[in-house]
């Protein structure tokens, strides 16, 4: 089979391995800090959200909010009751997000909290912007976004033709990928690289292309939910076949971890459900 190789610049070259070197570095910190949790009522998380709080001791006003009023969604609990913006950037997040607020709600006093739904944080202390309460379920270190539980423990997640409205039920799910991980141990998987996901941008699309030429070291495809398209060549590619899902259990390095007829996003799982 005929493989194709793009030349690299030596800039590039040393470029790529320096990110490399300081990635590689990072990880191994980060092994070497890394301290097991006791799982005992979210105690797990305690740091994460003493951290993500600090930065409002003194308060929050209203200048604050409005400056974040178009980065997510507004939700108000009045008496016990929740309230939400009519606009909402994706539904079916909100509605995993209301599934846990609608519960909360008889439990919290009067307030009013934006919510962003989107895969990326939105407060980069590293760029200029100024501390402001909105909640983001992905964040790094260098953002003001305070952590909350991902949606799609309920439902949000993506969209394949078994889920159509999102995959969800996490406490459902995590059992059937137990199983399947314990039915394909790592020395049974075979050297392959797997991933299925949406085309959210462009850089994706070497990796897909990849699998195309080279499918004896790759299986890439897309799954049609939210994805972005503007390539043509790109949208000619097929897209995720449910019935090849669980060949990817198989695969020494996964995108994304699934059983048979199911995927979840290993990033997601790292938080669990609120109430």
């Amino acid at each position: 089979m005929s493989r194709w190789f793009v030349p690299i610049s030596a800039a590039g070259l040393q470029e790529n391995n320096d990110w490399k070197s300081r990635i590689l570095k990072e990880i191994e910190i980060a092994i070497e800090n890394y301290v097991p949790c006791e799982k005992l009522n979210c105690s797990c998380h305690k740091a994460v959200m003493e951290e993500d709080l600090s930065v409002f001791e003194k308060g929050i006003n209203k200048h604050q909010i409005a400056q974040i009023q178009s980065k997510g969604t507004r939700y108000q609990v009045i008496k016990g009751k929740l309230y939400r913006d009519h606009n909402c950037h994706f539904p079916a997040r909100c509605a995993g997000v209301e599934h846990y607020l609608t519960a909360l709600a008889p439990k919290l006093p009067n307030l009013e909290v934006i919510i962003n739904t989107r895969d990326w944080p939105q407060l980069n202390r590293l760029w200029g912007h100024l501390p402001a309460p909105i909640f983001s379920f992905s964040k790094t270190k260098d953002y003001y976004d305070i952590m909350y539980p991902a949606w799609s423990f309920w439902e949000g997640g993506p969209a394949i033709s078994l889920y159509p409205s999102g995959i969800g039920r996490w406490d459902k799910h995590r059992n059937s990928i137990n199983a399947a991980a314990e039915k394909w141990p790592w020395k049974k998987k075979i050297e392959k690289a797997f991933f299925r996901g949406s085309r959210t941008n462009e850089e994706r699309d070497a990796l897909v292309l990849l699998a195309r030429l080279s499918p004896d070291i790759v299986d890439a495809q897309y799954t049609k939910n939210q994805a972005w398209k503007s390539d043509a060549r790109v949208q000619l590619l097929p897209t995720y076949d449910i019935g090849k899902l669980d060949e990817g259990l198989r695969c020494s390095n996964s995108g994304q971890r699934h059983d048979k007829d199911k995927t979840v996003g290993a990033a997601r799982a790292a938080h669990p459900p609120v109430g």
